[in-house]
């Protein structure tokens, strides 16, 4: 970590969890026994409030609102003792998605890329579906399609593909000489509790998209693919659940390894794409 501070690009549509990563991650820094700990005050933590107070009472929280980006600034300390400025943003999904169906990467958005060389993408396969093609049907089975079928609508993968090759163009434009790839890039697989997969994280993003997976491994040399229930169960944004209010949030939620084993260390994706050493082993 640098002292001036680590600004993680943090990617994912609508309902894939990043205001209840966000929500208990910050529990688990301020809990102080994980790979990253709290060391100090951090600010603009109001975005995350309304999300705290909702896990506190055993409830989902609410969607963030479309027009909101806030970047929150939390001291941090690695278990060596060293220390810095963790940049966690929080806003709308929509505002991914309008990126990847305008083509356009708006001015605000281009200064976050030009900035962050962390980057963390959310993908929750629940939501995503695998349209036929070429690799999952043979040419003359498409052929036979009737010609009234709906306009043909751009594919999961093909539109998470869209978004980080217009990201790292992006990049690239802004830092002559930087390559694609050259980003570190942690793929999170969100709530895997619900996933009901019996591999690990990359073996259930090979299966569920492998165009993508394609992808990513000929562009970043060592991706990091994790699965993530940041809640650890489903929650009710009416009904409260009672063992999460009695026992505390902090106590619920975990991570899977690219190998396949649990922890309960949400910060642990985290401390891989800002530490260097780790990263490189955990590719």
């Amino acid at each position: 970590m640098s002292a001036s501070g680590d600004s993680i690009l943090l990617l994912g549509e609508s309902g894939v969890g990043k205001t209840h990563y966000g929500a208990q991650l910050l529990r688990r820094l301020m809990k102080r026994d994980c790979r990253l700990s709290m060391n100090g005050q951090a600010t603009n933590l109001e975005p995350f409030q309304a999300a705290l107070e909702s896990l506190s009472e055993g409830r989902a929280a609410d969607h963030t609102a479309t027009s909101i980006y806030v970047d929150s600034v939390w001291p941090v300390s690695k278990e060596d003792g060293t220390s810095g400025q963790l940049i966690w943003p929080e806003y709308g999904g929509e505002q991914i998605k309008s990126m990847i169906e305008s083509r356009h990467v708006p001015d605000a958005w281009r200064t976050r890329v030009q900035q962050a060389d962390r980057w963390m993408l959310m993908v929750r396969l629940q939501q995503t579906q695998l349209d036929d093609d070429v690799l999952s049907r043979p040419l003359s089975d498409l052929r036979k399609a009737a010609p009234d079928n709906p306009p043909h609508q751009i594919s999961d993968q093909a539109r998470l593909i869209e978004l980080l090759q217009m990201l790292t163009y992006v990049r690239s434009m802004s830092s002559p000489g930087v390559q694609p790839g050259s980003s570190r890039l942690a793929v999170l697989l969100t709530c895997w509790d619900e996933l009901g997969f019996e591999g690990t994280p990359p073996e259930a993003l090979k299966a569920r998209l492998p165009m993508f997976w394609a992808f990513l491994n000929s562009t970043w040399i060592t991706p990091t693919v994790m699965g993530l229930s940041a809640l650890g169960r489903p929650l009710n944004p009416h009904t409260s659940d009672s063992d999460y209010s009695s026992q505390g949030p902090e106590q619920f939620g975990f991570v899977v390894t690219p190998e396949g084993e649990r922890s309960p260390d949400l910060t642990w994706p985290i401390h891989l794409l800002l530490d260097e050493h780790n990263y490189q082993e955990a590719g």
